[in-house]
Order: structure tokens, then sequence, then C-alpha cells
């Protein structure tokens, strides 16, 4: 049974640490000293429209102090830093399920390139409390993908981890196809809502809202394509024409409590790979400079 870590117990990493540790995987969860002593005392309470309502009890740690197979890093891009610096001992394979771009190339840089694989994951939940999480939303998806072939079977291991915990989880076929995937539609969803703070049902119906919607798609759709992905926006319009109206952002949710939001990392890294292909990005660049005067208000 593989050891897998899981770095950062907030909406996303909470969930699938619980998951993960309901089903008898080996689990450490590495968390702050106030998140670990709730979650050492009382556990991880889940509610999940898709798995249920449960509390699992996976051993939790201030820091990872002793090698794992698998480490899953689930932090905000904005407190990545921090975050790493309670890992101690040496991880085997680190999936990265951060927002964004930049931090795959960062942690190769910091761990070396044949230990960092890409993922992503597509999931509404947030985390209300410390060791608390709601999963609202049926839509649940994890997404691994490694350019360097030794990395696949590994990955394919964690694959079936994942899915024997209730977690989706298909290997994609590049690292770029699936990081960009996701990104396309994340940046559409959370310029716009977090822009208008609104909800995605606004967002489609409005007469000047659904243009901005479809024109931050296209753009960043171009940009996924220069940069060596193949998307087709009529797809991520078609994943936000199906997604529920009451659908936020987790950049909607930080702004609205006062929290620093993953702006760069989702509307900034769009905007920096479009420049280094010439392509200019006005609708994305719009918004973030709405959502700044937002921050700084």
């Amino acid at each position: 049974m593989p050891r897998i870590a899981v770095l950062g117990p907030g909406g996303v990493g909470g969930f699938i640490a619980a998951a993960l540790a309901r089903t008898g995987d080996d689990v450490l969860v590495v968390a702050r000293e106030p998140t670990a002593e709730v979650i050492a005392r009382d556990g991880i309470g889940v509610r999940s429209v898709r798995l249920g309502d449960f509390t699992a009890r996976p051993e939790v740690d201030t820091a990872l102090r002793d090698p794992s197979d698998y480490l899953i890093l689930a932090t905000k891009a904005t407190g990545l830093d921090e975050a790493l610096t309670r890992i101690e001992a040496d991880p085997g394979l680190i999936v990265p399920l951060l927002n964004g771009l930049d931090h795959v190339a960062w942690l190769r840089e910091r761990f070396g390139r044949p230990r960092v694989a890409a993922g992503a994951i597509r999931i509404e939940a947030d985390r209300p409390a410390p060791g608390r999480i709601v999963q609202t939303s049926l839509f649940l998806r994890v997404d691994l993908a490694a350019d360097d072939t030794a990395l696949r079977p590994a990955l394919e291991r964690l694959k079936v981890s994942l899915e024997k915990a209730g977690i989706p989880a298909r290997i994609g076929p590049g690292e770029a196809q699936i990081l960009w995937s996701k990104l396309v539609r994340l940046c559409a969803l959370a310029c716009t809502t977090s822009a208008s703070d609104r909800r995605l049902g606004f967002i489609r119906s409005d007469s000047a809202w659904g243009p901005v919607l479809e024109g931050c798609v296209l753009e960043a759709a171009a940009v996924a394509n220069a940069e060596g992905a193949d998307i087709d926006p009529a797809e991520t319009f078609a994943e936000l024409a199906d997604a529920h109206p009451e659908l936020a952002s987790s950049m909607q949710r930080d702004l609205a409590a006062g929290r620093a939001p993953e702006l760069d990392a989702i509307a900034g890294s769009v905007l920096r790979a479009g420049a280094r292909h010439g392509l200019e990005c006005p609708t994305i660049e719009g918004l973030a400079a709405r959502i700044e005067a937002r921050i700084r208000g």
C-alpha cells in the first residue's frame, strides 16, 4: 500500500485526504499547528454530494518527517512557499493540484524534474472551518500527466488509489493538455465571477457579462493552443453551460473573505504565456485590472 502525504487540508486537500483515508489508504495530512490539532482530535468531517457525509481519521502532523511514496500538494498558489517549509523528508512522486501553470517548473527546480508530475482537479469544495469540508457539485475529476514516460507507472498506481476512494481519475495525453484544459475554464469562471461578484448563472444570462465570459474563453484557448495544448473552445463553453447556475469560484470566495486571491496564478499565467507568443488578451487583462481594483478597495 503506498504512503500518500497530502500537504494543505483545505477544500481540495482535505477532501482528497479524507476520501483516501476512508478506504483504508495510508494517508498523512501535513497541516499548520491549529488545523493539525483539530484533525488529530476530531478527524476530517466531509459533507459531499458525491461521496455522502462521513468522518475520516487520517494520520496528521505539522511536517513531513519521513519519506512518502507520493506528496499531493493541495495548497493555494499564494501559500506554496510557506507550506513547503513543512517538507523535511524526501517524497517520492510530487503531484501538485494547484491552480495555474508556473508552479510545475518551480517545483522541478526545487525537487528535480524526475520527481514532479502534473496534476489538475475539477471540484467545487470549500473548507468552512478547519477539518470540515463541503463538496457541493457532482462534477469531480483528477487529471494526471507526465511527459516523462518513466513517471507513468507511478501515476497509474495513484490513479487506482484515487478511483478506489471514489474520485474519478484519468491519465491525460500530456502535461500542457491537462493543465490548460482546466485553466481555460477556470480563468473564465474565476475572472468573471470575481470581477462582477455574481454567480455563473447570472454571468451566462446577462447581456453584458455573457460576451465577456465568451471572450475570456476564446483568448485563453488561443494562448493554450500556442503553448502546445489542443483546446476546443466549444468544449469549454459546453462545460460552463452544464455547470449549475449557483457556481461561484474560490477566487470570488477569497475576495469576499478578505484573503489574497490567486489572481496571478490564474489570470497571470494566461497573460504571461500570451505575451511569450505575442498574443493579446484584452478581455482577461481588463478583468484582472478590475479584480485588482476590488483588492485595493
